[in-house]
C-alpha cells in the first residue's frame, strides 16, 4: 500500500506540473498531474465509468482510495 501525501506535497506537484503545462509540455504535465493521489471519490467514479484496468494502465496514483477503501476495491 502507498501512502498518502501530505497538502505541501501534493501542492508541490501540482505547481511542478503547471510549469510543465506552461512550458508546453502537455505530456510531461499529464504524467506528473498522476503522480498525486486521485482524491478517493474520483477514483471510485472512474472505476464506475471507466473500470479497473483504465485506472490501473493510465497510471493513476490510487494510494488514498486504497487507504480509504481497502486494499481490495479495485478487484471488487
Amino acid at each position: 500500500m502507498q501512502e498518502t501525501m501530505t497538502i505541501g506535497e501534493k501542492l508541490d506537484i501540482v505547481m511542478k506540473a503547471f510549469e510543465l503545462r506552461d512550458a508546453g509540455d502537455q505530456e510531461g504535465y499529464s504524467r506528473m498531474m498522476r503522480t498525486a493521489p486521485l482524491p478517493p471519490y474520483l477514483a471510485k467514479l472512474g472505476k464506475e465509468l471507466g473500470g479497473a484496468d483504465f485506472l490501473v494502465q493510465g497510471g493513476w496514483n490510487l494510494s488514498e482510495a486504497e487507504a480509504e477503501y481497502g486494499s481490495g476495491w479495485l478487484a471488487n
